[in-house]
């Protein structure tokens, strides 16, 4: 990973891009989390291919979606870049983005999902500190969908923490610090093989997903472990795994089944953290700085270090 280029604090009366880089979203809900945004004391601009449909389920080609990208970062006006949703796409614009002219315009980009393949590859090659929080559609647009202490905290470099209270709990004890890293586990699996490989080696990991079966969340963990990318992590924490579960099932399946694949792991496993595909409260994390996980009775996860400067 790149050495750290931490962006600057987002004011919060600071304007911030909206942008669609994977599939279009309900233009009812965007609009939504626009009015959420402006309540929050910002001035959100949508991009221009923001509400665009098509081609298939993509908000726009390519182009037009690296075009907004691209401009958000650009606009020194403009102080973070906030994602509308996921859903699929957002990796077709790998090839294309512009290391240089991000890396010369670091701000935060804001998303999940489907973004933790963008996030993680700025992340990779950059340095640029990834935002894995709430979206407009999915969380903004909804009463209680974002966790604003975390999103303030990660924006404007206030340390913090989350425990309990967000969904934390203990499935392996033990401590452990490292550099917090991670996403949707299915989109870290997708890239494994291509050029955008996640890099997760030493790392705090943080893995989360929705609709995903047990047998699922067992196949793909197994991947990642044949593929090596399990070597030297020092830490797991899942997220809340909306709706992995099976019809009939007990419902600590998944619990059992991640304890098996992982028998071998000797570090600390902590599990529910509602962020990534949430039932609702969104908290933020930021990848590519040092955290610490402690999992006895109670599961805490402490970030160390801000990942905006003053």
């Amino acid at each position: 990973m790149s050495e750290l280029q931490k962006p600057r604090a987002v004011p919060l009366d600071a304007a911030v891009a909206v942008v669609s880089p994977a599939s279009t979203p309900r233009k009812e809900r965007v609009e939504s989390g626009l009015e959420a945004l402006r309540a929050l004391g910002y001035t959100p601009q949508a991009a221009e291919h923001a509400l665009t449909r098509g081609p298939l389920y993509f908000a726009g080609t390519p182009q037009m979606r690296l075009k907004d990208l691209h401009h958000a970062f650009a606009d020194d006006g403009l102080r973070a870049i906030f994602s509308t949703r996921g859903g699929y796409g957002s990796n077709y614009l790998l090839e294309g983005m512009d290391l240089d002219l991000i890396a010369e315009s670091a701000k935060p980009l804001v998303g999940s999902s489907d973004l933790t393949a963008p996030q993680l590859w700025l992340l990779d090659q950059i340095g640029l500190p990834a935002f894995h929080g709430p979206m407009l559609s999915a969380d903004f647009s909804r009463d209680g969908g974002v966790h604003l202490a975390s999103l303030r905290a990660a924006l404007g470099g206030q340390p913090y923490g989350v425990g309990p209270a967000e969904g934390m709990r203990t499935l392996h004890p033990g401590r452990a610090k490292g550099t917090l890293y991670g996403g949707c586990l299915s989109i870290l699996v997708a890239l494994l093989g291509t050029p955008y490989e996640p890099q997760t080696e030493g790392k705090l990991l943080f893995l989360e997903d929705t609709g995903a079966k047990p047998y699922q969340v067992d196949r793909m963990l197994w991947q990642l472990l044949q593929a090596g990318k399990m070597d030297g992590v020092r830490g797991i924490v899942f997220g809340e795994m909306l709706d992995c579960t099976s019809p009939g099932a007990p419902a600590e399946l998944l619990d059992e089944v991640i304890l098996r694949v992982l028998a071998e792991f000797r570090g600390p496993i902590a599990i529910g953290l509602r962020c990534g595909h949430v039932s609702h409260s969104h908290v933020t994390l930021t990848f590519g700085v040092e955290a610490e996980l402690r999992a006895a009775e109670e599961a805490h996860l402490q970030l160390l270090e801000a990942a905006v400067t003053a």
